[in-house]
């Protein structure tokens, strides 16, 4: 049987969804823009607090990318690894030219909202450890070496929104 006030209810209640919706959505909209602030005010602290350290020569790197970019040619005559940080930027690390530590190496490499790629010689063994979150990692090696006494290098990458590619010449 059709009852009256049903109608009346239903007529009151929506004007609630809807104010419910718009709150919803307004805190959802203002948690974003607090996020986005602030991974720009730690992006710009990481930049002004941690500079980056090695050059061309150098056989161990402490990089750093923060809205920005990098190309860096490394001709180390014994690699070592290091880290390699990229916010907000990215940019590209050739250790064509470099030559291994006879006891390989290790380069972090991490990338928040950013990215790049590591280019490696054919000759070397690489060893890729990886893990991402809305983002990827990955390698690209098409004449890569499989000989067990090749150096070694050892990336660990990790990405959120972004990601690192390693690749060897074509």
């Amino acid at each position: 049987m059709f009852d009256p006030h049903d109608n009346e209810v239903e007529e009151r209640a929506e004007p609630r969804r809807r104010s419910l919706i718009k709150r919803l959505l307004r805190g959802f909209v203002l948690l974003n823009v607090v996020c986005a602030l602030a991974s720009v005010g730690f992006a710009l602290f990481v930049k002004f607090t941690h500079p980056s350290v090695g050059d061309e020569d150098s056989d161990e790197l402490d990089l750093v990318t923060v809205f920005g970019g990098l190309e860096l040619k490394s001709r180390a005559t014994s690699f070592r690894g290091g880290s390699w940080i990229t916010m907000f930027g990215g940019g590209e690390l050739d250790l064509r030219e470099a030559l291994l530590d006879p006891g390989g190496a290790t380069l972090r490499v991490r990338a928040i909202m950013g990215g790049g790629e590591v280019q490696v010689p054919d000759g070397w063994n690489v060893e890729l450890t990886s893990k991402a979150l809305l983002g990827g990692v990955g390698a690209h090696r098409p004449h890569g070496t499989d000989d067990p006494n090749a150096p070694t290098l050892r990336i660990e990458a990790r990405a959120i929104f972004g990601g690192f590619g390693v690749m060897s010449e074509d």
